[in-house]
């Protein structure tokens, strides 16, 4: 019985994701510039014709990490402005993003290449790209901060910045030292509260 539409759509979709994970993948270790798409068909198992049948090229497929980067980045940032409770929502915020740089989704290695993007700015304009993504989310992060009055106003940028880089640092030793290298949201809390 051949399939039906739905059913060739749900593998194309399916195939098309397991390209985007291996590339992610690749992207995070070799880097936008060093990576081919015959390192992700290799990586993903796959041959090099079924990649350029979801992106026709390495940037449109760059492009998309960055899109859904953008996007991701977007609904953190809707979600944090719309909590009235700001240390309630920060608390939720570190949960889930620590939560899933530990797992073994790729969540870390997508977070490196994002930060590859805004450091190194390959392809061209990925930088620009991702900027008002990441300029709404923090300033989410401010508002939230705020929200929590547990630093006077003059500070808030500055914890924003700590936090971020905190972050970032996080996903370096998930990557380089695993899941058990990874801080607890609790403990990011505690630090943000003066080890309270």
């Amino acid at each position: 019985m051949p399939r039906t539409a739905a059913q060739n759509e749900a593998l194309r979709s399916a195939s098309r994701e397991t390209v985007f994970t291996h590339a992610v993948r690749v992207f995070a270790r070799r880097g936008y510039a060093a990576a081919s798409i015959r390192d992700v068909a290799t990586e993903a198992g796959v041959s090099v014709g079924l990649i350029y049948r979801h992106y026709a090229t390495k940037d449109e497929l760059f492009a998309d990490v960055l899109d859904r980067a953008a996007i991701g980045l977007d609904q953190r940032a809707r979600e944090l402005a719309a909590a009235p409770d700001g240390h309630a929502a920060l608390a939720r915020f570190l949960e889930l993003y620590l939560d899933d740089i530990t797992g073994d989704d790729g969540a870390a290695e997508f977070s490196v290449v994002v930060n590859q993007a805004f450091l190194s700015d390959e392809p061209a304009g990925a930088r620009e790209r991702l900027l008002a993504s990441h300029d709404a989310f923090r300033q989410a992060l401010e508002t939230s901060i705020a929200r929590a009055e547990r630093f006077p106003a003059e500070d808030i940028a500055d914890v924003v910045a700590v936090l971020l880089s905190l972050l970032s640092g996080a996903v370096t030793m998930r990557m380089a030292s695993g899941p058990s290298a990874v801080p607890s949201a609790a403990v990011v809390l505690r630090l943000l509260d003066g080890g309270n």
